[in-house]
């Protein structure tokens, strides 16, 4: 969240192009990668008691954090690499000129 700010704040000093901001997409993705993978770790623990306490929905429950973390981070590395291929371009713009 901290650095989804960080992200926000850049882009309203209008320093979105920057390689802060590509810095702070990379912590995000990693962020959220982090965020699956322990959710993964956790959810046999989870059928577990779903299956003491017969209760199916509890394991749709567990999937959809892991899910919503993949999307943010399918999303944050999709964004990064159009931020470098930008950035890229800007400064080969700013040597032409």
């Amino acid at each position: 969240m901290y650095k989804a700010f960080k992200l926000l704040d850049y882009i309203d000093k209008n320093i979105a192009f920057s390689e802060l901001s590509v810095s702070a997409l990379k912590n995000i993705k990693y962020c959220a990668i982090t965020i699956s993978t322990l959710y993964v770790v956790i959810l046999p623990f989870v059928t577990i008691i779903a299956d003491k306490d017969d209760a199916p929905g509890l394991i749709i429950m567990g999937l959809v954090p892991i899910f919503a973390s993949m999307v943010i981070a399918v999303f944050a590395a999709v964004l990064q690499k159009l931020l470098k291929n930008a950035i890229e371009i800007k400064s080969e713009n700013d040597l032409t000129i």
